[in-house]
């Protein structure tokens, strides 16, 4: 049995002998075989009609008249169109010396006449499979090339933009916080003069005014809050520090005690599990579990706070949830929630600055892990996000 070439692809056999008979053999089993023939009687002549026709295979006779097969070949291999067309010789010459001397000019086979019609289509047809996948991978190789090309220019760009986006946020943060500091000596002069009026002029002013300045003082304690986030925010880039075995118990420990007013005044419970020791800043997970508790406060009925904080093992990470039975949040919204300044209700319902989610999404992000929420109106919330393992970065 002999391998078929892709009969999908129409293979072309330039037949080179100087024999009439042998010509004839070879076509008809040839064509039999679904192959299309191309037929030269002298080397000369096979190497104008390959370097035209572009044939797929050769059979090629050695003795002609003329030059002889072996120049033929030589010269084969001298033109960039022909040079990498396969080569196989066909002759009487059986003497071991014409043999390697036909693999020495470039052929890549060699049959001894008087040939046997299934060696010759064996052969024929292994050669040409054989091309086929070589072709097939030199096109892979191409395309392949073409791929890491742009790949490479793709990563390129997405590098140049990473740095861009790096600058510009090390830009804007340094920016935050200047912008916030500076703020903050004028806004301490506004809020205590106004505190002064009230309290030297409280009696000498009417209703109205001593409303004018409540609400300008009211003002500007919201103003000192705002900057206070804006800057805890804006510190988390500069004030990073390496991640370090930190226990999640003694975290909330200290931020249940930071929050300790806040829960005695609302007579809140809160639940803890057993938490792990993560691989963490310290000071960055205690703002993150204070801010989450805060939230499970104030959205809460006063006196029914239940919240729960556990762990559960993620493979490569803890998976923390701070779980509360407050009013819950509608799904349209679980994205938003962690964006800058984005509120769900009016400040007078429930005060803050809009920016103690998004704090803690980048505290996470900081963790190499994400955050998110589980919730349903009126069925309370549960925040959830993952923190690497110790061992793990």
């Amino acid at each position: 049995m002999y391998c078929l070439p892709d009969p999908s692809i129409r293979h072309v056999v330039l037949v080179v002998d100087d024999t009439a008979a042998n010509i004839a053999v070879l076509a008809e089993h040839l064509c039999a075989n679904g192959l299309e023939i191309i037929v030269a009687q002298n080397g000369e002549e096979s190497i104008e009609r390959a370097r035209f026709a572009k044939p797929d295979l050769i059979l090629l006779d050695i003795m002609m008249p003329g030059i002889d097969g072996f120049e033929t070949c030589r010269r084969l291999k001298t033109f960039q169109e022909t040079r990498d067309i396969p080569v196989i010789f066909m002759t009487a010459l059986a003497d071991i010396s014409d043999k390697v001397t036909a693999y020495e000019v470039g052929g890549v086979d060699y049959i001894t006449k008087p040939f046997h019609v299934e060696e010759v289509l064996a052969r024929v047809n292994a050669h040409l499979s054989l091309q086929t996948m070589q072709r097939m991978m030199v096109t892979q190789n191409r395309l392949l090339q073409q791929e890491n090309a742009a790949r490479s220019a793709a990563e390129e760009v997405l590098a140049c933009r990473t740095e861009e986006l790096a600058r510009s946020n090390a830009e804007l943060e340094q920016l935050a916080y200047v912008a916030s500091h500076d703020l903050q000596e004028p806004l301490r002069m506004i809020t205590s003069y106004l505190q002064l009026l009230e309290q030297r002029y409280k009696d000498r002013i009417d209703a109205d005014a001593n409303e004018f300045i409540a609400f300008a003082v009211d003002g500007a304690k919201r103003m000192q809050t705002l900057i206070d986030d804006l800057l805890a925010y804006s510190r988390l880039g500069s004030r990073a520090r390496a991640l370090q075995p930190t226990s999640c118990a003694d975290i909330v420990s200290d931020a249940l005690r930071y929050l300790g007013t806040a829960i005695e005044e609302s007579g809140a419970k809160v639940v803890c599990g057993n938490l792990p020791t993560v691989m963490g800043d310290e000071t960055q997970l205690t703002q993150l579990f204070q801010n989450l508790i805060a939230n499970a406060i104030k959205f809460s009925e006063d006196g029914s706070q239940v919240i729960r904080i556990d762990a559960e093992d993620a493979g490569n990470a803890w998976c923390v949830s701070v779980r509360d039975n407050g009013i819950g949040i509608a799904p349209e919204y679980f994205e938003r929630i962690f964006v800058m300044f984005q509120r769900l209700h009016s400040r007078a319902k429930y005060p803050g600055t809009g920016i103690g989610l998004a704090l803690c999404k980048r505290i996470v992000d900081h963790h190499h892990g994400r955050i998110w929420v589980e919730s349903e109106i009126g069925q309370g919330s549960v925040f959830k996000f993952t923190l690497p393992k110790v061992g793990r970065r």
